[in-house]
This record gives C-alpha cells, sequence and structure tokens, in this order.
C-alpha cells in the first residue's frame, strides 16, 4: 500500500510504511486497518513467509477461526508483497510500498506447464480478460526548467546527469499516455551504470535502439486506445496460477489467474504476447520450447475470441483479419522482450545478491534482440544459419 491516502487507479491507499527490521509487526498493521475484525474475533491472525529477497517480502496473513477448514481459512486469506532496497530503480514503488491482494489456491506452473494446450488456451482466454478489461491510468507530468533543459541537452551529456526527471523518462513516447513499456525502458537505460568507457558506450547503444524500436513499432495500431492495453509484462511460469478443480476427470481447458503484478503497465498488446512466448523457454532460455507458428495461431484465435467477448472489433474488420493482424504485430514484437529483459537484467547484475548470473542472462537476452534485429533488417550473415530462436520461431 502506498503512503498516500488518496486513491488512484481503483486502489485503496493507506497510510502505512513498511519496516524491514519488523517485517511481520509492519505487515500485522496493514492486515488489522485492512480488517478490523481480525483483532476482535476469535482465532489468531498468522503469518506464512512464502519469499524474501532483494526484490520483495511475500507473506501469507490468514485468520485462524476456531472450526474453519483450511480451505475456509484460504478463502479469506490475504497476500502481502513488500517491496526491498533498489527495487525503486525497476519498479515504480510510488505506487506501493505494500501490496495487499486476495490469496488464490491452485498450481503454480512451471515453464514445461505453458507449453500445455490446456494450461496455455487458459492463459490465453485470462490474459483476453484483463487487456479488455483493465483500465488504463494515464500519470499526468508537469516540467520544471529544469527538467526541460535537460530534454534539450544532447544524449552524451545526459549520462552525466545524476537522476532524470519523469519528464525526461516520459519523453520517449510524447504523445502517448504514460507511464506505459517504452518509458519504462527508457526509465531503465538511465539507470544503466557508467563507471567505465564500455559501459557509458553500450548506454549510449541501448539508447539508440530503444528509439528505434519505438519509431519503428510504437505507432503501430493495436488493441486498447492508443495502441495501448493494460499488461502483465511479467507472464513467466511462476506467475501462472492453475486453479484446483471439483470434477473427477481434468477439464480440458485449464482456470487461469496471475500473481505478481509490479511490473504491469500499458503496452501494446503483441508485446505482452510476444513476452509470454518468450516465457516459455524459462529462465535457461530452451528455445526448442517456445511455441510455433501454428500454436502462437491457435493461442491468439483463443485470445482474440475472448477479448471480443467484451470488446467488440469494428464492424468492418472480420475476427479473421484481426487474428492475422495480430499474429503479425506479435511477429514483430518478438525481439523486444530480450531488449526489455536484458536491460532489466544488466542492472540486476548491479544491486541483486540472489545467486543467480543476471550478467550472462542480460547477453543471452540482448542477443535475441539483436538477432531480431538482424532478420528484420536482412542483416545477416549471408551463408549462415539463423539463430535457434529465430528458426524455432519460424517453424510451421
Amino acid at each position: 500500500m502506498s503512503t498516500d491516502k488518496s486513491q488512484s487507479a481503483g486502489f485503496r491507499k493507506l497510510p502505512l510504511s513498511h519496516s524491514t527490521a519488523d517485517s511481520q509487526a509492519s505487515a500485522l498493521r496493514l492486515v488489522l486497518t485492512l480488517f478490523p475484525d481480525w483483532e476482535t474475533a476469535d482465532g489468531k491472525v498468522e503469518f506464512i513467509r512464502f519469499k524474501e529477497g532483494i526484490t520483495n517480502t511475500l507473506l501469507k496473513a490468514v485468520k485462524r477461526r476456531p472450526g474453519y477448514s483450511e480451505e475456509d481459512i484460504d478463502k479469506e486469506a490475504v497476500l502481502i508483497r513488500a517491496y526491498g532496497k533498489g527495487t525503486d530503480v525497476l519498479i515504480d514503488r510510488e505506487r506501493a510500498a505494500f501490496v495487499v491482494a486476495e490469496f488464490i489456491r491452485g498450481q503454480v506452473c512451471d515453464s514445461g506447464d505453458l507449453t500445455k494446450e490446456r494450461i496455455w488456451r487458459g492463459v490465453a482466454r485470462r490474459l483476453a480478460e484483463w487487456h479488455a478489461l483493465l483500465p488504463i491510468v494515464s500519470t499526468p507530468i508537469t516540467a520544471s526548467d529544469d527538467e526541460t533543459d535537460y530534454l534539450l541537452m544532447p544524449f552524451e551529456k545526459q549520462l552525466s546527469r545524476s537522476r532524470p526527471s519523469a519528464k525526461a523518462i516520459n519523453s520517449i513516447t510524447p504523445s502517448k499516455p504514460t507511464p506505459n513499456v517504452w518509458t519504462v525502458i527508457q526509465k531503465w537505460i538511465f539507470a544503466l551504470p557508467t563507471s567505465n568507457e564500455d559501459e557509458s558506450q553500450r548506454k549510449g547503444s541501448l539508447q539508440k535502439q530503444l528509439e528505434r524500436t519505438v519509431a519503428d513499432l510504437g505507432d503501430m495500431p493495436s488493441l486498447g486506445k492508443d495502441g495501448l492495453v493494460f499488461a502483465h509484462c511479467d507472464l513467466l511460469s511462476g506467475n501462472v496460477i492453475v486453479h484446483p478443480h471439483d470434477t473427477e476427470s481434468t477439464p480440458p481447458i485449464a482456470t487461469i489467474s496471475f500473481i505478481d503484478y509490479e511490473y504491469a503497465t500499458p503496452a501494446p498488446a503483441a508485446f505482452d504476447l510476444a513476452n509470454h512466448f518468450a516465457e516459455w523457454g524459462g529462465f535457461e532460455c530452451n528455445y526448442n520450447a517456445l511455441p510455433t507458428r501454428s500454436v502462437r495461431r491457435a493461442f491468439i484465435e483463443d485470445y482474440l475470441r475472448y477479448y471480443t467477448s467484451h470488446i467488440p472489433l469494428p464492424s468492418d474488420v472480420d475476427e479473421h483479419t484481426y487474428v492475422d493482424r495480430l499474429f503479425e504485430e506479435v511477429d514483430a514484437y518478438r525481439g523486444v522482450p530480450g531488449l526489455y529483459w536484458g536491460i532489466w537484467a544488466l542492472i540486476q547484475a548491479t544491486i541483486s545478491q540472489i545467486d543467480f548470473d543476471y550478467a550472462t542472462y542480460a547477453e543471452v537476452r540482448l542477443q535475441e534482440y539483436w538477432d531480431w534485429r538482424a532478420e528484420r533488417e536482412g542483416t545477416g550473415q549471408q551463408g549462415k544459419e539463423k539463430p535457434l530462436r529465430e528458426r524455432r520461431w519460424a517453424e510451421q
């Protein structure tokens, strides 16, 4: 929950803060503020720690009312996520220091699960609902003279400035609601280290690539107002929950929920779809697990069928034509997740204490972008086999 008492985007905000020194006491104050009856009703309040690290702390809060089964207790349980140090570089912590969400009973997927038809069809339908129903709230920015001066500087001089203004970050897409996925990437590029010449050159190169990509794709007509939907932007397997089912036989299509919204922001639907498809390979980047053309098309058909059940297509466009169009948009965006997560990993390599080789991961993901750029522009080496990811993406 934010430390601001105002309301924003339908979320309730409370004047509370998180203490890493006593995480449970902080969480208890929040829970009792939200659910005052938990303090007076019979049964103790209990916290179950799911995750703690540099990124965040995740607790499950339950009220153990006398006579309640575990299922009954879980129905009113909540998850509390508190963000940790360093995350203000990657996540907009002005939106939330605490986040409280409903606890969802179910099975967390692994990357192999995403390739199962009953799972990916469920994901397609749930993602369509997200994109069709969740609103986009724009944050107005007021520029100071200092911020305007920053925008007029050559990029080389901007590198020497300490912290860019919101106006500078949002200037990458001046005609679109902010924040959005492009302004997020811009913020991350500004946060890249420049302690030596190589780092400064890489930062400048990535800035140019962002500008090229926005010029290529940023104004592509798509679903949603201004070509943007409220996107999850982090639909890896661990953020996909499969609901339990009551029937003896497994239903043909799973009921799905998503968790972990800290990277959610307005983005082109094609980015969110391409990013999810990239996650089929997991952190290992197993490109042989990526969906082929036929599977991507079937996913998009299901997605559009459910999207248009909430927001009809224009009367002059038939669904088959729009499937073709969105399929091509996703194809065009296939390299952008590599740029997005590659830059993210470069920052993680400097701030994270998690035992993961972020530096190598950054190079792998950025290479996906470079391979896509070479394929897009026809600059790949003649007579040389295409990279595995590009070959897999082209498979029928």
